[in-house]
C-alpha cells in the first residue's frame, strides 16, 4: 500500500434511527441510486488500494447491495455499536492494515466529492502527518464535533457536542469525521481509545489529540462549502442531500449543451444519458437509465423510467415506463406507456385519439 494509493474505509454500521425506515440508511436512494454508491464512487476516484465497508445494522441487507454494486468492497461487520474509533479498530484487527494512507469517510455522506478526497489525501502527503481532519465553518453547528485549536491555530483536539462545555459548543468550525491517516500510527492509537464520554464510545475523534500528546503532527484541512461534508441522518437531510446532488446533474447537462427549461421543476436521475441539442421541459422526472437523443423534446408534465426518446422525438404531458419511442414519433398529451411499448418511426399517440398502445408497439397514422 502506498501513499498514492490509499486505502479506504466507509463506515457504514449506524442504526439510522431518526431515517424511521425499515430500509437501512445508507440504502435510502438518492436519483436513482442508493446513499452509499455515491460515497463508493467518491472513494473510487483515490484509486484505493481498497475499499472496506463497515456494516452492522440490517447488515444483510447491506452486503447484498454491496455485492451486487461492490463487489470488489470488502466487508467487514461491527457486532456492537461501540463508536467510531470501535469501528476502526475492528477493520484493523481483521484486515491487518498497518501501512500507508487509510482515508476514513462516511456511508451517510453522500454530498463529499471525491476531489476533496483526493485533496484531503494530497494535503496529508505534503504535510507528513500522522492525520489529517476535513472540517467547515456552519452558521449552525448543532450536532457536530467542535474543532479545539491553540493561540497559534494549531488544532488541540475535538470534543463531541455531548461532551463540550458552553464556550466550546459556540465554536463553529466543525470536524466533518472524515480523515486520512497514517496506518500505522492509526492501529496503535486505537488501541488506546478511552470511553469516559458521554456515550461511553470509542471516539475515532480522540485519536488526534492521542496522536498530539504522542508528539505527532495533526493537520486539518477546511472545505468552503458545509453543505459537502454534511450527513444524513434524517428525511428532512436526505432530501437536501437529493436536492444538492440533482442540482450538480442538472448543471452537468446543461454544460454539455442540453436545454433545461425550468430547472428547479426538473428532476434527473445519475444514469440518465442526455445528448446535446435535447430539450427537458418543466415539470420533468427522469429515471433510471432513461436515454434522451438529439433534438428530442421532453416535457413539460413527463415522467420517464428507463425509455428511449430517439432523436427528434417529442413527449408531453406522459408517463413512459421501459418504453421506446421512435425518431420523430410524437406521443402525449395525457398518455401512459406501459414497460414493452414500442412506438414506430414518426407515430403519433396521444392528443383527441387516446386508444391504449398495444405493448408491441403503436403503428404511424
Amino acid at each position: 500500500m502506498s501513499a498514492s494509493r490509499p486505502a479506504v474505509i466507509i463506515l457504514a454500521a449506524g442504526a439510522g434511527t431518526r431515517m424511521n425506515s425499515a430500509l437501512p440508511k445508507v440504502l435510502h436512494p438518492i436519483c436513482g441510486r442508493a446513499m452509499l454508491d455515491y460515497v463508493l464512487a467518491a472513494a473510487r476516484e483515490l484509486d484505493p488500494s481498497g475499499i472496506i465497508v463497515v456494516v452492522g445494522h440490517r447488515r444483510d441487507q447491506v452486503i447484498s447491495h454491496l455485492s451486487e454494486h461492490a463487489p470488489d468492497a470488502r466487508v467487514v461487520v461491527q457486532d456492537r455499536q461501540g463508536g467510531t474509533g470501535h469501528a476502526v479498530r475492528t477493520v484493523i484487527e481483521e484486515t491487518g492494515l498497518a501501512t500507508g494512507t487509510v482515508v476514513v469517510t462516511y456511508g451517510d455522506g453522500p454530498v463529499l466529492c471525491g476531489q476533496t478526497l483526493a485533496a484531503l489525501v494530497s494535503l496529508h502527503s505534503q504535510r507528513h502527518a500522522a492525520a489529517t481532519a476535513l472540517t467547515t465553518v456552519m452558521d449552525d453547528p448543532t450536532g457536530y464535533g467542535r474543532v479545539i485549536r491553540d493561540g497559534e491555530g494549531t488544532l488541540l483536539e475535538v470534543v463531541e457536542e455531548a461532551d463540550a462545555t458552553p464556550g466550546q459548543r459556540a465554536i463553529r468550525e466543525v470536524n466533518s469525521g472524515v480523515y486520512a491517516f497514517e496506518a500505522g500510527l492509526l492501529a496503535d492509537c486505537v488501541k488506546r481509545l478511552p470511553t469516559d464520554n458521554a456515550k461511553g464510545e470509542e471516539y475515532l475523534t480522540d485519536v488526534l489529540a492521542i496522536m498530539r500528546a504522542d508528539g505527532h503532527q495533526v493537520a486539518t484541512m477546511l472545505v468552503p462549502d458545509p453543505l459537502e461534508v454534511f450527513g444524513v441522518n434524517d428525511r428532512a437531510q436526505l432530501a437536501q442531500a437529493r436536492q444538492v446532488i440533482n442540482d450538480r446533474l442538472l448543471g452537468h447537462w446543461l454544460h454539455t449543451g442540453v436545454t433545461i427549461t425550468d430547472p428547479r421543476t426538473t428532476a434527473i436521475d445519475a444514469d440518465v444519458v442526455l445528448a446535446p441539442d435535447a430539450e427537458i421541459g418543466p415539470g420533468s422526472q427522469l429515471e433510471g437509465r432513461t436515454v434522451v437523443e438529439t433534438g428530442a423534446r421532453v416535457g413539460p408534465g413527463c415522467r420517464l423510467r428507463d425509455t428511449t426518446v430517439a432523436a427528434g422525438a417529442t413527449v408531453i404531458n406522459a408517463v413512459c415506463e421501459s418504453a421506446v419511442i421512435g425518431p420523430d414519433a410524437v406521443v402525449g398529451p395525457f398518455v401512459y406507456l406501459p414497460p414493452g411499448t414500442r412506438v414506430a418511426p414518426g407515430a403519433r399517440v396521444g392528443g383527441q385519439d387516446r386508444a391504449a398502445v398495444p405493448e408491441q408497439g403503436a403503428q404511424p397514422k
